[in-house]
């Protein structure tokens, strides 16, 4: 018990809506779900607020009157498939609002009455009454409208208990029929009237009383035990007094013969729509359509579905003439492996065929039917293999609507068609048809379906279909829109689950008309081609169905998967003329401002500048040991011209030399050793600096650089060595250089030569180049030089060396 509760209280709770009673629309229902929990008692601690409870496929063998006291809100319940053996109505005298009330499939034989004026449906069908279970109180709930009902006999006392009642439907579930009592039927008062017979009765005197009981009659379970001569008789008294125009039986076993019969009985009653489903029939045929009587009949709808066949002999013209000289309105036969069908020589006054699922093949397109009053026609689910044989077979009816989907159906461009000026509507799809279909299609076409076939291309010459407003080529292998040169008032376009990449937005110039397009489902490849598509499907305004979810890229591989309108494609990638303006506008500007640089910021030296003291940096940085394990004991040495002594002791060596004497200069008036020849001295400071830096005006080319030639030929003075920085102070044309210093030509030649500005702002950045050629740590390699004991000579003895060097030089 405890289990159940568990399991009771663990039921699902849904929302449902009443079918039997008028509520607000925002009125919601609660339903206990307790079915198929192989319940034995209605659990007593449920939901009281359920309105919906269902017990159905459980083990419950007796109900309790206070099982449902506490669901005062009960509207629907279930109780079908139990081992229920009696019913108490009054159980739920507490329910009034129950409306919906299944009892049917238990073992229930009796059912005390009790009058529930709520209760517009009762099923009580299929269980072990003796007699149908009704009772005067059964005639009292005014509100009834359906009523399942079972039991071995009926009378007409049963019924009389409720003749007076306007019931919508009666179920009559019979588990057995023992007795009927004749005239039984035709006392109820119902729209429909369904007999689920059980196996083995006789039906017909069940099939003539339904026939005067209501409108609809619906039979299940009709085999052959026929005892149909004894009624033969009595036609007349049945056409008078028949209700039935919509006849409908489910579930027939017969033989032909007996078939036969039945259609032929019925033909002559009140029944207009006559439809037979999961019909198996077999025997040999001796009745034909030339011993069925046409005469006198109000039928207007033959319909067999499902049709299955016994191993017999069936001469087919006599079964296929039997249907379609029958001169109604509508006829059906589908699902009946039927490979062939004839039609009689004179006109029919069909107006709906349908064929759909046999095995129909072009030998029925070989002769045109004289079907003057046709206006659709069904043949899908067949074998048809030729396109230009069905428009030649319907050219002369007035056919408006064509089902050939699901054949075979193909078209050579050779084949010509001949399609009728009536024909509004064709489904082609789920055929093997190319693009060539559209160069056998009706002018009068206005919806067309080509879906599922193997359309790759529409040519450019086809016919004009000028009517045509819907057309669907989904599913095939087109690889852009189609253009709408050929259907100008094309309103409907389906083009989903092609190959389309890149749709082309000439489609809209061309179908101007369009007003719904699906491009869902097609592998969109997320380019530039596909820009102006996305801005379409985002300013649509509905015009393309599934947007956004359907449209998704899948090329390229990082974009795959994601939505079209999350897919960002600037403008400027997109058009290559913007793009082009973008990147001239740019290289002007550019140009404007490099012009603008040189000729007024002199940009040119600048870069010169820096690229100088990039390099200094770099050569600084790669010094190595050896480079410094020389006897260096200055960081740079300074050769210059008498005239230019003054600028060279204000301006320059100020600017290299630091206070702390972490840089030391070395120049010839104060580290020249009295002792030694100029060469000597010359050579010794050179040897004994970091850098040499020459000061080039035109008075140090003639009056200094004799002492230099000389030595020119030494390492330092060598094509790669860095050793050796030239300053231009003043301009020295080679025309002014003596032809005797040809190594001086040859170092102006190959070396750079910092040029030595007028503007303040140029000079910090030579020294800064200069103070960068010179930043070395020579701490460790400083010893005591002789040459410094000179460096507290007087004026004297400078003037003296300044005399020295004019000297020699002359």
């Amino acid at each position: 018990m405890r289990l159940i509760r568990s399991i009771y209280l663990c039921c699902t709770i849904v929302i449902s809506v009443d079918r039997w009673a008028p509520k607000l629309p925002e009125e919601r229902e609660l339903t206990s779900n307790l079915s198929n929990l192989s319940l034995r008692k209605v659990p007593t601690d449920g939901a009281p607020a359920s309105t919906t409870v269902d017990l159905s496929y459980n083990l419950l063998s007796e109900l309790q009157n206070s099982d449902f006291h506490s669901v005062s809100k009960l509207k629907i319940l279930i109780l079908c498939h139990n081992s229920l053996q009696q019913l108490d109505i009054k159980s739920f005298e507490f329910n009034k609002e129950l409306r919906y009330l299944d009892v049917s499939h238990n073992r229930l034989n009796v059912v005390t009455s009790y009058p529930l004026a709520s209760l517009k449906h009762v099923d009580l069908w299929f269980n072990r009454f003796d007699t149908m279970p009704i009772s005067e109180e059964t005639g009292h709930m005014s509100q009834l409208e359906t009523l399942g009902l079972s039991g071995a006999k009926i009378q007409k006392s049963d019924f009389q208990k409720i003749s007076h009642l306007h019931l919508n439907t009666v179920i009559l579930g019979l588990r057995t029929l023992s007795h009927y009592e004749e005239g039984s039927l035709p006392i109820l008062n119902t729209t429909k009237l369904h007999i689920v017979l059980p196996m083995n009765v006789n039906f017909w005197a069940l099939l003539c009383d339904g026939l005067k009981t209501s409108k609809i009659l619906e039979m299940t379970n009709i085999d052959g035990k026929s005892q149909f001569v004894s009624y033969e008789t009595r036609h007349d008294l049945i056409l008078e007094n028949a209700k039935t125009s919509i006849l409908l039986f489910n579930k027939v076993d017969l033989l032909w013969e007996d078939l036969l019969l039945v259609f032929q009985f019925v033909w002559h009653t009140s029944v207009e729509y006559f439809q037979i489903e999961n019909v198996t029939f077999g025997g040999t045929v001796y009745l034909d359509h030339e011993s069925f009587d046409y005469t006198s009949t109000v039928m207007r709808t033959v319909k067999l579905e499902h049709v299955h066949f016994r191993v017999f002999n069936i001469p087919q013209d006599r079964i296929y003439l039997l249907f379609t000289k029958m001169d109604i309105e509508n006829l059906t036969i589908s699902d009946a492996q039927m490979p062939h069908m004839l039609f009689p020589n004179s006109p029919t006054r069909f107006q709906y065929l349908n064929f759909a699922n046999n095995i129909l093949t072009d030998d029925l397109l070989l002769k045109p039917a004289q079907l003057p009053d046709l206006k659709t026609l069904i043949l899908k689910g067949n074998k048809l293999e030729t396109l230009s044989l069905a428009s030649c077979f319907v050219s002369l009816t007035p056919v408006m609507h064509l089902d050939l989907r699901e054949n075979l159906l193909q078209h050579q461009n050779d084949d010509n068609c001949s399609w009728p000026d009536t024909l509004l509507t064709m489904d082609l799809s789920s055929n093997k048809l190319a693009g060539s279909v559209f160069r056998c299609l009706p002018r009068s076409i206005q919806t067309l379906d080509l879906n599922n076939n193997k359309i790759q291309t529409i040519p450019k010459e086809i016919i004009h279909l000028t009517s045509l407003r819907e057309l669907n080529i989904a599913l095939n292998f087109l690889t852009d829109l189609p253009e709408c040169s050929h259907f100008r008032k094309l309103s409907v376009l389906n083009v989903e689950i092609n190959l389309i990449l890149s749709p082309s937005l000439n489609f809209l110039q061309s179908c101007q008309e369009v007003r719904t397009l699906n491009v869902g489902k097609n592998p969109f490849q997320c380019t530039c081609d596909l820009r102006d598509f996305i801005q379409l499907g985002k300013h649509s305004e509905g015009m393309l169905l599934g947007w956004s979810d359907s449209y998704l890229c899948e090329y390229p591989l990082n974009l795959k998967g994601t939505q079209l309108k999350d897919v960002y494609l600037p403008e400027l990638s997109c058009n290559t003329a913007l793009l082009i303006a973008t990147i001239v506008a740019i290289v002007l500007v550019l140009g404007m401002a490099v012009a603008f640089s040189c000729l007024c910021l002199d940009l040119p030296w600048y870069l010169r500048m820096l690229g100088q003291w990039i390099q200094i940096r770099l050569r600084v940085g790669e010094a190595t040991q050896e480079q410094l394990r020389r006897n260096v004991q200055f960081h740079a040495f300074i050769a210059y011209s008498e005239r230019d002594s003054l600028w060279v002791k204000s301006a320059l060596i100020p600017s290299l030399e630091k206070e702390d004497g972490s840089v030391l200069i070395c120049i010839y008036e104060r580290n020249f050793d009295p002792g030694k020849s100029m060469t000597e001295n010359i050579i010794d400071c050179i040897e004994k600096s970091y850098k040499s830096i020459f000061i080039l005006s035109p008075d140090f080319v003639q009056s200094e650089w004799c002492h230099y030639e000389g030595i020119a030929h030494h390492d330092l003075f060598r094509d790669n060595s860095d050793h050796i920085i030239f300053i231009l102070l003043e301009p020295v044309p080679f025309y002014c250089i003596p032809t005797r210093y040809q190594k001086l030509k040859d170092l102006m030649g190959r070396k750079a030569l910092l040029e030595w500005p007028k503007s303040r702002h140029k000079c910090r950045l030579v020294l800064a180049n200069l103070r960068a050629a010179i930043d070395v740590n020579l701490s460790d390699n400083r010893q005591a030089c002789e040459l410094q004991t000179f460096t507290g000579l007087n004026e004297q003895a400078r003037g003296s060396a300044s005399s020295l060097i004019r000297t020699d030089c002359l």
